[in-house]
């Protein structure tokens, strides 16, 4: 089943208000548009027939969007064609047609942009951010994201759509593991609607906060966002949106060890989830209650509440939820010292993990599994298991790094970009000052003056002014370019150093650990994992792209002008090359690629010889003219 809580119908209504709609009403709409001429009213009328069946049934909906669709082509009402496509591609995206889905959306914001339909081309870049977002397209759902709140925020000064713009890209970062990048764009969503008059909007905007400081492990912070969105939700009698709340708000009392308070919030979210047939928040929250009881060592009602949260999880075909509470359950019978059977859950756990590559989950299943292995004796299996825990964790850490590089990249980007842009409004600030003061002053003058003269001096003033504002503009186009440069190159020094420092100590400690190859038996496992960790850190492809694009960056393409003047030389000899021209020391280099000296001495006699020079001439003198 499609998660439907993001996904935004055409006009930005709250989700809640799309369900408890009437028959009647279906009746009257389709009675309207049997009854009246083919006109545009009557697409409208399968519009309204369409949003009372999406969410409830998608085949039926799929019907009235197509009867929408061609009805709107056969009065050539181009608006109507383009939602036409959109809704199909709704409708497609929910029936599980990823393909058709997007071909649709493509064609509504063709013919949006054709006829300049801001809005719709602004909500459907939204809708469409979010069938990438859950189809694990993040970087592009990002980029389509961007292109909503272009248009929310510079062409229809929209600050609603805008503000849920920002709460979508907040949730696609979470998702990403990009969790400052997350909580930035919460932010903004609070900022806008916090002004407003919209109570539930405003409580969406606190909820989306608590959510990405949960993730950002800034647990009280995210229960004093919940519980302020939870007193509007709860004024406004918005049941679900309770429920929901009431549950992050018991998942974070979990985490900071208050268990009572933690019980409290979890049972209420239970109550208002069944209240409001909301069968997701129900399964989330038994679970969570499920993991009070077993740190309140009450095993049997864990086990419970485990089984009937994976009921629910089966029936919505929650894939992830499903994994987690496998593994609570194995968990709860290996603290039962049910060995055997704990073991048969894992199996399911990790089987379904690897399937969809859901590492978190796969790691955890490892990690009980060994547990339940190692208590019935089999050490083999055991070792097994962990060696397989050890792979993933690094596999984790080694992403979760690259996140991190890349967020930093993103927030340093961004504040760039915002910095130049205050940069530019201080200056046409001053100008328009400036423009106020020399206008009366030339006020003064021009009532004794002949008009030829008036007229010179306006033409004076004009140019003058067009030079002081290009010349302003180049000024700043340089400062900025200068201080991108200076940052890259501070990158690059850091990179470089982060590179010999990192391979030294990985070499050093890798001698030393030769050493204690012999020590007692307790110290094998533990040499073998340290000695497969210090591996993973080697230097490796990953980094020697983020020095090369910093190097290329500061030093012109370098590596470019290399290729070019030297088709056959190859990468190793490049990498070789940028190191020297860095003036780094033979010693320097052989411990930044973990090899000897020596060798580094031949390569670069091989690259000498590549790159026909004499003997007299300076192999790193020669690359720095380059």
């Amino acid at each position: 089943m499609k998660s439907i809580r993001h996904f935004v119908p055409m006009f930005l209504f709250p989700i809640t208000m799309l369900f408890g709609q009437n028959q009647e009403k279906i009746d009257s709409l389709l009675k309207v548009y049997e009854n009246h001429q083919e006109d545009t009213l009557k697409v409208k009328t399968l519009n309204l027939v369409f949003d009372e069946y999406m969410y409830k049934d998608w085949d039926i909906a799929l019907t009235y969007a197509q009867k929408e669709f061609e009805l709107a082509k056969r009065i050539d009402y181009q608006e109507g064609i383009g939602k036409g496509h959109l809704h199909i591609g709704m409708a497609y995206y929910f029936l599980d047609k990823m393909d058709s889905t997007r071909i649709r959306f493509d064609n509504a914001l063709a013919i949006f942009t054709k006829i300049d339909a801001h809005f719709l081309r602004a909500t459907a870049y939204r809708n469409y951010s979010i069938i990438e977002y859950e189809n694990g397209n993040y970087d592009k759902a990002l980029k389509i994201l961007d292109n909503s709140i272009d248009l929310f925020s510079n062409k229809l000064n929209d600050s609603i759509g805008l503000a849920i713009s920002h709460e979508t890209k907040s949730k696609v970062y979470i998702a990403k593991g990009n969790y400052k990048l997350a909580l930035q764009n919460a932010l903004s969503c609070l900022r806008i609607l916090e002004k407003g008059d919209d109570a539930f909007y405003h409580a969406n905007a606190l909820y989306n906060m608590g959510y990405a400081e949960f993730f950002n492990k800034n647990y009280q912070k995210s229960i004093d966002y919940n519980q302020r969105a939870l007193e509007i939700y709860l004024s406004k009698n918005e049941t679900w949106w309770a429920a929901q709340a009431y549950n992050d708000i018991g998942n974070n009392y979990y985490y900071l060890n208050n268990l009572e308070k933690a019980d409290e919030n979890l049972k209420k979210a239970v109550e208002l989830s069944i209240e409001a047939a909301a069968e997701w928040i129900e399964c989330t929250s038994k679970a969570g209650l499920g993991k009070v009881r077993v740190a309140q060592k009450q095993y049997d009602e864990a086990e419970r509440l485990f089984d009937e949260s994976l009921l629910i999880a089966t029936k919505l075909n929650l894939k992830i939820k499903i994994i987690e509470v496998v593994n609570h359950q194995g968990e709860v019978n290996l603290l039962k010292e049910n060995n055997e059977e704990a073991i048969q859950y894992f199996n399911r756990s990790i089987a379904m993990a690897d399937s969809i590559g859901a590492k978190e989950q796969l790691k955890a299943g490892y990690g009980f599994r060994a547990e339940g292995y190692t208590k019935l004796g089999n050490y083999k299996l055991a070792s097994s298991d962990k060696e397989n825990l050890i792979s993933i964790n690094d596999s984790i850490y080694s992403e979760k790094k690259l996140q991190q590089i890349e967020e930093l990249t993103t927030i340093y980007e961004t504040e760039k970009m915002e910095a130049a842009i205050a940069l530019q409004e201080e200056e046409i600030k001053t100008l328009n000052e400036k423009a106020r003061a020399d206008k009366l002053t030339k006020g003064l003058y021009a009532g004794g003056m002949a008009s030829f003269v008036a007229i010179s001096g306006l033409l004076f003033f004009g140019f003058r002014q067009r030079i002081k504002k290009n010349r302003i503009a180049r000024e700043k186009q340089e400062e900025i370019y200068r201080q991108e440069i200076a940052h890259k190159q501070k990158e690059l020094a850091s990179q470089t150093l982060h590179l010999v420092q990192k391979n030294t100590f990985i070499q050093e400690l890798m001698e030393n650990l030769e050493k204690i190859k012999n020590s007692p038996e307790k110290f094998k496992v533990e040499f073998r994992r340290i000695v497969m960790l210090l591996k993973k850190e080697n230097a490796s492809d990953k980094d020697w792209e983020v020095f090369k694009t910093y190097f290329a960056d500061v030093h012109n393409d370098f590596d470019q002008k290399l290729r070019t003047l030297y088709a056959d030389i190859s990468e190793k000899e490049i990498r070789l090359a940028a190191f020297l021209r860095m003036n780094l020391t033979t010693k320097e280099i052989a411990a930044t690629l973990n090899v000897l000296p020596d060798s580094i001495l031949k390569s670069k006699y091989r690259l000498k010889k590549k790159l026909s020079l004499d003997k007299e001439t300076d192999l790193t003198g020669f690359l720095n003219t380059l």
